[in-house]
């Protein structure tokens, strides 16, 4: 990722870890969903630099989770650090600049340019879409926009209308808006939810070139076979863990029928572990 230097007054807080490497973390995490404890004293520890994977079943507390790692639930008890800072100390300035999220659904404007879409990543606003611009737009900004958009191969429809696109093509949309931000991680909610198989390789190669690129990324992922091509598997059963670590080590028979309720075969094909649901 391009991390450029602070150009006015007080440095960003990105820069105080600039020769450190980038954590999130949830410490005896407690969650409510109204009034359902929906996460149970979650611990777990992600970093940058890896392809993270939140599973478990409906109901297992897996996107609470997620809007916890986001600063958007507020813990019954326990907290989140990121940088090994507090991420409450954090303003919401700093968590949008330093987490970006993709929701399995995102509401992209629908007769706007893709390119404008993704330069919202960058606080470019409009009044036309009630929007008020953060900052004036630089070409840094530029550059952000259209490297984001190369990498996710979506500026061959840079000119197009959203309402033109296919849904594969709009979520890699999204994800472009979402790089565009320059974050530290990437939170993906279901990002792969209602895409066929050809789209749904494709959005969690687009995340896995990114975090090769030194950005931490952690997504909810229904699929368990798209779940064992990340590098860490946190498995969640009524908002507790029931493993972590490696997909060799959580996507194991005994875990999944745990955690799921079935009995599985877990099988290998050219180095990759393929989950087979038994009747």
């Amino acid at each position: 990722m391009n991390r450029r230097p602070a150009t006015s007054g007080q440095q960003p807080a990105e820069q105080k870890l600039a020769a450190g490497r980038w954590r999130l973390e949830a410490q005896d995490l407690h969650v409510h969903a109204g009034n359902f404890p929906a996460v149970r004293g979650v611990s777990a520890r992600f970093e940058a630099g890896t392809f993270s994977a939140i599973i478990g079943p409906n109901g297992a507390g897996k996107s609470t989770l997620l809007q916890a790692l986001l600063g958007l639930s507020r813990p019954e008890s326990g907290h989140v650090e990121l940088g090994g800072r507090p991420l409450s100390r954090y303003s919401r300035a700093e968590r949008s600049r330093l987490l970006a999220y993709l929701a399995q659904a995102e509401a992209l404007p629908q007769e706007t340019r893709v390119r404008d879409v993704v330069a919202l990543g960058r606080g470019a606003g409009s009044w036309r879409w009630g929007l008020i611009p953060t900052h004036p737009w630089t070409a840094a900004d530029e550059e952000a926009v259209d490297s984001a958009m190369q990498r996710t191969d979506t500026l061959k429809f840079a000119e197009r209308r959203v309402s033109q696109l296919s849904g594969g093509e709009r979520q890699r949309v999204a994800l472009a808006r979402a790089l565009a931000i320059q974050p530290q991680f990437l939170l993906l909610d279901e990002p792969t939810n209602h895409l066929d198989l050809g789209y749904a390789l494709e959005v969690i190669r687009s995340v896995r070139c990114e975090v090769a690129g030194g950005l931490g990324a952690i997504a909810v992922l229904h699929d368990l076979n798209l779940a064992a091509r990340a590098d860490f598997l946190l498995l969640l059963h009524r908002g507790q863990v029931v493993a972590t670590g490696s997909p060799r080590e959580v996507l194991t028979p005994a875990h999944l029928a745990a955690a799921y309720g079935v009995q599985v075969k877990v099988l290998e094909d050219s180095g990759q572990l393929v989950i087979v649901p038994q009747a």
